[in-house]
């Protein structure tokens, strides 16, 4: 059963990125599932650090915009999400290729959320892992009206 109380499709998610800085460092949605989102950033020029490899908050931002996604469209439709917090461990080092994003919920509460985020490289090795809480805030006539 699924979790999602706002469903986009993946081409109106790729659409809404375009226009910010999701899209400058090129993440793309790839999949939504019953309980997770994916999502796919390349390790290139804009994704590398000095040294040639993905930057550690290339791949925060990864993860933060899968958790941030997530949680909005599982909160009730007159509600938005905003990060309160964010943790990543960075496992191993990638200097080519793309790396996919798979964010998981943890906790879908009423006033918070938790997300689970795994990045990994296309061979599956585990890059990096991050944990997200997010406040669950009412809209209203001065926030976000969502997508």
């Amino acid at each position: 059963m699924a979790i999602w109380k706002k469903l986009f499709s993946i081409e109106e998610l790729n659409k809404w990125a375009r226009k910010s800085m999701v899209g400058h460092i090129g993440v793309e949605y790839t999949e939504i599932g019953d309980c997770y989102i994916k999502g796919e950033m390349p390790v290139d020029e804009r994704t590398r650090q000095p040294f040639g490899i993905l930057h550690g908050g290339a791949s925060v931002a990864l993860a933060e915009t899968l958790g941030s996604t997530a949680a909005f469209m599982a909160a009730d439709k007159d509600y938005f999400c905003v990060g309160l917090e964010i943790n990543a461990n960075h496992l191993s080092k990638i200097k080519e290729g793309k790396v996919i994003g798979t964010a998981r919920p943890v906790h879908i509460g009423g006033t918070t959320q938790v997300w689970e985020i795994r990045i990994d490289a296309e061979n599956k090795k585990p890059v990096s892992i991050s944990r997200m809480t997010l406040a669950v805030l009412k809209m209203g006539e001065n926030s976000i009206t969502g997508i």
